[in-house]
């Protein structure tokens, strides 16, 4: 099977898109730590139910998982589920940061907890698992025992395209995608890769806490037909990426939803204007403003993402 011998982590799946992650990574072999707060889709509150739903799910199929119930944005906790790995399967090879919330406000209606939480859960906790998962590949590269550690984060179109009401999450989103890069070229020379994805996909996070995408996502398909906003169509990216199929694939950012995924470019220059000299302001404007007419190209949003179809 594509995933023998893994032990991977996957943060917030009890629901959604990580629950789809943790049963296909389970299907393909994999022993799986389902970790889930339990929380509302804001943050609120806690439960050990849904993560041990989806381990009583893994379990009747066949495959082997365990439950946790640490907070991502702790950061002992983070290490706690780190450990849980290492105790319960003897080693680790795979993380999936994707647990997060969601507090939307336009910029002068946010509060700062509201900034603080979404940043803590999505940018800190990506971090915070990222840390202990990467101190212990260290290590066990040191000692002779390269595990060709797998890390992958989950960015948004949030992040990479923008949208409104978002700026907390989309920042958080979009630091993902660059610290995925960065942290991809820190850890190579230990066999570790670190990639990225931008799910598309009918979550509690886009029906619930955003009605606007939800409108945009229409309703559930009836039985038997191709759901293409299916969270389930996320998970073998995610799968194929947690393998040692994937070895050479390091800092990339892939956007994915139905039976579409595309490969994102980094920031790159589109045009250029030079002086021999320091620049004179207003000169400076006007060269800039006729440099970027000449690409000047009508930026896409999420809602084209949706008009051009997955």
């Amino acid at each position: 099977m594509l995933l023998d011998g893994k032990v991977v982590v996957v943060t917030g799946a009890g629901r959604g898109i990580g629950r789809e992650e943790a049963l296909m990574l389970a299907k393909h072999g994999a022993k799986v730590v389902v970790n889930d707060l339990g929380g509302g889709f804001d943050g609120s509150g806690a439960s050990t139910g849904p993560a041990q739903e989806v381990v009583d799910e893994i379990k009747k199929n066949g495959g082997e998982a365990v439950a946790n119930g640490d907070s991502v944005t702790d950061f002992k906790g983070a290490q706690r589920i780190i450990e849980c790995a290492i105790d319960t399967f003897g080693k680790l090879t795979g993380v999936v940061n994707n647990a997060g919330i969601l507090r939307d406000r336009m910029i002068f209606n946010m509060s700062e907890e509201d900034w603080d939480s979404v940043i803590a859960v999505h940018l800190k906790g990506t971090f915070a698992c990222t840390r202990h998962a990467c101190t212990y590949w260290r290590e066990q590269h040191k000692a002779g025992n390269q595990l060709n550690g797998r890390i992958i984060n989950t960015a948004s179109d949030s992040g990479l395209l923008g949208n409104p009401s978002q700026s907390n999450y989309g920042a958080a989103k979009a630091a993902i995608a660059t610290f995925s890069v960065i942290i991809d070229r820190e850890m190579a020379k230990y066999g570790v890769s670190v990639n990225a994805i931008a799910p598309v996909a009918r979550t509690r996070l886009t029906v619930e806490a955003t009605p606007a995408t939800a409108a945009l996502m229409g309703a559930e398909v009836k039985e038997g037909e191709f759901d293409v906003f299916s969270p389930a169509n996320v998970a073998p990216l995610v799968a194929w990426l947690a393998s040692d199929d994937a070895a050479d694939v390091h800092g990339e950012v892939f956007r994915v939803g139905g039976g579409t995924v595309w490969c994102m470019k980094q920031w790159h220059s589109v045009g250029k204007v030079r002086s021999t000299q320091t620049w004179d302001p207003t000169e400076l404007g006007s060269q800039l403003k006729a440099e970027l007419a000449k690409g000047a190209t009508t930026k896409e949003t999420m809602a084209d993402v949706f008009k051009e179809g997955l």
